[in-house]
């Protein structure tokens, strides 16, 4: 599944490793973290760009692409979907929990994100692409994963959902478009 992530403000990058030692108990703590705008199947692209029918507008029948065509059709797809769009303000604001998450181990413990201009893009993506069932849509919680999983030392959740700090503003310009098979940007899509 691919995904479209917002880069995060060098900030949010050093208050999350700052805390890296800090969550001990759970089963994972995150050391690449990731704030996901929408996820893309391979089988969701050819709904969107497979070649129409010219009487009726109708996608193409057929299977999906190969998993290097679908990723350069849904970045070709995504240009003109997102160009023009303004830069959309975020504001990291503090921590809080998932205690049961609609998939993976919990709890979750994770860093809010604030920014309603990033809400009204993903439900833009939703209504082009679809919703993946419980976590996007009207499920979506915009957040950075910190850890994850386990049974976190009594007190570390509170201490750290209760932590206060100045909030990390910054704008984003572009989105970048993520292959998890290789762990790696494969694009990077400017608004």
């Amino acid at each position: 599944m691919f995904s479209l992530n917002v880069p995060l403000a060098p900030a949010v990058e050093r208050l999350a490793s700052d805390l890296h030692s800090k969550p001990s108990g759970f089963d994972r703590v995150r050391d690449r973290r990731t704030l996901v705008c929408k996820r893309f199947g391979v089988e969701d692209v050819p709904e969107r760009v497979a070649a129409a029918d010219a009487s009726t507008g109708a996608p193409a029948p057929g299977p999906s692409p190969p998993r290097p065509d679908a990723l350069a059709a849904l970045r070709d797809d995504l240009r003109p979907l997102l160009a023009g769009t303004d830069p959309v303000p975020v504001a990291v604001t503090g921590f809080d929990t998932f205690d049961a998450p609609a998939s993976g181990s919990g709890p979750v413990l994770y860093l809010t994100v604030e920014s309603d201009a990033l809400v009204r893009l993903h439900r833009r993506l939703c209504a082009a692409y679809g919703a993946v069932e419980g976590i996007e849509g009207d499920d979506y919680v915009p957040h950075v994963t910190v850890a994850r999983g386990g049974n976190p030392e009594p007190g570390v959740v509170g201490d750290l959902v209760a932590a206060e700090f100045d909030p990390i503003r910054w704008r984003v310009h572009a989105l970048d478009l993520y292959d998890p098979e290789f762990r790696e940007v494969a694009a990077s899509i400017d608004l």
